[in-house]
C-alpha cells in the first residue's frame, strides 16, 4: 500500500500501462455493458489516488498547496459531473510525467551510481612481507597495497614497484588507458587493466577521490536552482489563480462543466516537472564527462559566466617542475652527460627540484658520496671521481665557480620563466639545466576555446612575472597579474564579481579558495586539488582535464535555455487551454489531453539534455 501511494516507480509504470487500457476500453465502450461502473474507475483509483493523498498530506500536514492540490480538485470536479474518463486521462497523464521525471532522474544518476557499484569492499594489504584480503575502510595512509589485474583500485595512492596501464574512463571521461610506473599517483576507482603492481596508499578510503565524487553529486541532487523554487512559488500562486478562473467561469458563463474544464487545464504540471528535470539533466551530463556540477544554483551562476580567471600552478600547468633544456659548456661532456652527473649527485636530495632532475634521466645512475647539503642553496657531492656542485647562481658565486659563459644561456631561459641549475665539475662551469612547470597538453586550446564562446580570460598567479606572461603567451591571455597574495587575488576577483561580466575563478591549491568564495562561480581541479579549493568551488574537474570547461560552459548556458524554454512553454499552453475552455471550445477530455500532451512534451524536451555531447574527445 505504501509503495502505491509513495508512487514507487515500478509500481507506478505497471499501474500506468494497466490505467491506459482501461482507459481505452473506456473510450471504445466495449465493456460498458457488462460491468457495473465505467472501466475508467481503473485509472481514477490505480492513478488518481495517490495524487489525492499528496495533495492532501501537503495541505494537512506540511500546510503547503502545490500542482497536486490543483489536480486533486479537477479529479474531484470532473468525477463530481460524471467525466470518468477525464479524471482518468488526467490522473493518467499526471502519473506519466511522474514516470518521464523518474526516468530522467535516473539516467542523471546513472554514472554516479556506476561509481558505487565499482567501489572495491576489499584490498590486498601487503604488510610484513605476507599479504591479507582486509575491508578498504580499515586501509590507513602509508598502508601498501597490491592491486592485481582486472581489479578497481581502492584508495588513491603512488606506485612504489610495477608497471600497468591504468583505465580512468569513468573518473575522467578519457577514452584512451594511461600508463603508470613507479611514481605515478593513481585514484581509487579506477581500473588496473593489465600487470600487477604495488602502491601505497595516500588517503583513506573516505576521502578518496571516488567518495569525493559520490559525496559531491549527492549534494548536487539535493540543492535546486533559485529558478526551481520560483516555479514552486508560482505554482502556489497559479492553483489560487485556477480556482478563481474557475469560478469566474461558471459565474459568468452559467456552466458548470466549462469551470470543471478550466480546473483541468489549469494544472501547472508542465511548470513544476520540466525545470528541475532540465537541472538534474544538465548535472548529469556533467558527471559523464568527468565534471561535478555542486548544486541547481552553482548551474545556474555558472551559466552567467562572461569572465574565466585561471591561476597558473597546477591549474594550466602540470604543476611539477621538469627538466626543459640541458646545455653543456664543456667539450668533453655531451648534454646526456651533463644531465648524469647533476642526477647522480641530486639522487639523494630531499629537494623537489634535485628530485625533477633525478627524473629526468632515464638511465643507470652512478654513486655519489661525500653529499652534502645546505638547504635551500644547492648540493656537493664526489661523483665518478669529480668534485661536483650543483645549485642556483647565487650558492655559485659563493663557492668561487665563475659563472660569465652561462650568462646568456641562463637570461634566455629566465626570459621563458624556467628555474636555472648550474653544475660545475672541479671547481669548473661545466653546465646548466633549466626548470619548468610544464604546460597543460590542453591549456592553449582551452584557452582559444573559451576566446570563441565569447569568454574572455586573465591570469592571476603569485608565481613571477617572467614566468606568468611567458605561460600567458603560450596560451594566448593578454591580461596577466603577477606576484599575487591571496588576499590580492580575492579583492581582484572581487572587482569584477556583481558585473556585467560576472567571473568564474579556477585554480587548484589552498591560495585559490578565497578567490573562489568571492567569484561570482569557482571551478576547482579535483585530481591535484586541495581540500579547501575543492569545497569553495561550484564545480569540480575531477579528473582535472580543462579542456572540458568550455563545454561546461556551452552545457550550463543550454540547460538554462530549456528550462525558460520550457517555462514560456507550459505558460503558453495552460493560458490558451483556459481560454478555449472558458470559451466551450474544449471539453474535461480534450482539455486534459491538450494540457497533459503539453507536460509531456516539456519534460521530453528536458530529458534531450542527456544527449547533448562534448565536441572534444
Amino acid at each position: 500500500m505504501s509503495r502505491w501511494l509513495e508512487n514507487e516507480t515500478k509500481l507506478t509504470g505497471i499501474f500506468a500501462g494497466i490505467s491506459a487500457v482501461s482507459l481505452i476500453l473506456s473510450l471504445t465502450g466495449a465493456l460498458k455493458d457488462v460491468l457495473p461502473a465505467d472501466i475508467a474507475w481503473t485509472a481514477i483509483i490505480l492513478c488518481g489516488v495517490p495524487i489525492l493523498v499528496g495533495a492532501f498530506r501537503g495541505v494537512l500536514f506540511e500546510h503547503d498547496i502545490k500542482a497536486d492540490v490543483l489536480v486533486a480538485m479537477a479529479l474531484i470536479a470532473s468525477v463530481a459531473t460524471g467525466e470518468f474518463f477525464a479524471a482518468g486521462e488526467v490522473a493518467l497523464i499526471m502519473q506519466i510525467g511522474s514516470l518521464l521525471e523518474d526516468y530522467t532522474s535516473g539516467k542523471a544518476r546513472e554514472g554516479i551510481e556506476k561509481l558505487i557499484r565499482l567501489t572495491p569492499q576489499t584490498a590486498h594489504l601487503v604488510r610484513g612481507g605476507a599479504q591479507t584480503d582486509v575491508p578498504v575502510e580499515r586501509l590507513s595512509v602509508g598502508d601498501r597495497i597490491r592491486v592485481l589485474a582486472g581489479e578497481t583500485i581502492p584508495v588513491d595512492g603512488l606506485i612504489i614497484e610495477g608497471e600497468t596501464t591504468i583505465d580512468q574512463s569513468v573518473m575522467t571521461g578519457e577514452s584512451i588507458p594511461v600508463d603508470k610506473k613507479a611514481g605515478d599517483r593513481v585514484s581509487s576507482g579506477t581500473v588496473n587493466r593489465f600487470g600487477t603492481f604495488l602502491m601505497e596508499a595516500e588517503k583513506e578510503s573516505g576521502d578518496s577521490s571516488l567518495q569525493r565524487m559520490i559525496r559531491l553529486t549527492e549534494e548536487a541532487e539535493e540543492n535546486r536552482a533559485p529558478v526551481v523554487t520560483l516555479a514552486d512559488k508560482w505554482a502556489t500562486w497559479l492553483v489560487v489563480v485556477a480556482f478563481a478562473c474557475a469560478v469566474g467561469t461558471w459565474i459568468f458563463t452559467g456552466e458548470f462543466m466549462r469551470a470543471v474544464t478550466v480546473l483541468v487545464v489549469f494544472c501547472p504540471c508542465a511548470f513544476i516537472l520540466a525545470t528541475p528535470t532540465a537541472v538534474l539533466a544538465g548535472i548529469g551530463n556533467a558527471a559523464r564527462y568527468g565534471m561535478i556540477i555542486r548544486s541547481g544554483s552553482s548551474l545556474e551562476k555558472l551559466s552567467r559566466i562572461r569572465r574565466a580567471a585561471f591561476d597558473k600552478t597546477g591549474t594550466l600547468t602540470c604543476g611539477k617542475a621538469t627538466v626543459t633544456r640541458t646545455v653543456s659548456f664543456d667539450d668533453a661532456l655531451s648534454e646526456r652527460d651533463i644531465l648524469r652527473i647533476a642526477a647522480s649527485a641530486e639522487k639523494l636530495s630531499e629537494h623537489p627540484l634535485g628530485k625533477a632532475i633525478v627524473s629526468a634521466y632515464d638511465g643507470a645512475l652512478s654513486e655519489a658520496t661525500d653529499f652534502k647539503i645546505d638547504a635551500g642553496r644547492g648540493i656537493r657531492a664526489t661523483v665518478e671521481g669529480w668534485s661536483v656542485i650543483a645549485g642556483k647562481a647565487e650558492y655559485m658565486i659563493s663557492r668561487g665557480i665563475d659563472l660569465s659563459p652561462a650568462e646568456r644561456e641562463s637570461e634566455s631561459s629566465r626570459a621563458e620563466g624556467a628555474t636555472v641549475i648550474c653544475l660545475a665539475i672541479d671547481g669548473k662551469l661545466a653546465g646548466l639545466l633549466s626548470l619548468a612547470d610544464t604546460l597543460r597538453g590542453d591549456s592553449a586550446l582551452t584557452v582559444r576555446n573559451l576566446i570563441g564562446s565569447g569568454v574572455t580570460p586573465m591570469l592571476l598567479t603569485g608565481d613571477n612575472r617572467q614566468a606568468a606572461e611567458a605561460i600567458a603567451k603560450q596560451v594566448g591571455i593578454t591580461d596577466v597579474r603577477s606576484d599575487l597574495l591571496p588576499e590580492e587575488k580575492m579583492e581582484i576577483i572581487k572587482g569584477c564579481s556583481g558585473s556585467n561580466e560576472p567571473i568564474c575563478m579556477i585554480g587548484d591549491g589552498v591560495n585559490d579558495a578565497l578567490a573562489m568564495t568571492a567569484a561570482d562561480a569557482g571551478i576547482a581541479m579535483g585530481g591535484i586539488g586541495s581540500d579547501i579549493a575543492i569545497e569553495s568551488a561550484d564545480a569540480v574537474l575531477v579528473g582535472d582535464d580543462i579542456k572540458r570547461i568550455p563545454y561546461l560552459f556551452r552545457l550550463t548556458k543550454k540547460v538554462m535555455q530549456k528550462v525558460r524554454t520550457n517555462i514560456i512553454a507550459a505558460m503558453i499552453i495552460n493560458i490558451t487551454a483556459v481560454a478555449l475552455s472558458a470559451a466551450g471550445v474544449l471539453t474535461p477530455v480534450t482539455g486534459a489531453l491538450w494540457h497533459n500532451c503539453g507536460s509531456v512534451f516539456v519534460v521530453v524536451n528536458a530529458a534531450m539534455l542527456l544527449r547533448y555531447r562534448d565536441d572534444q574527445p
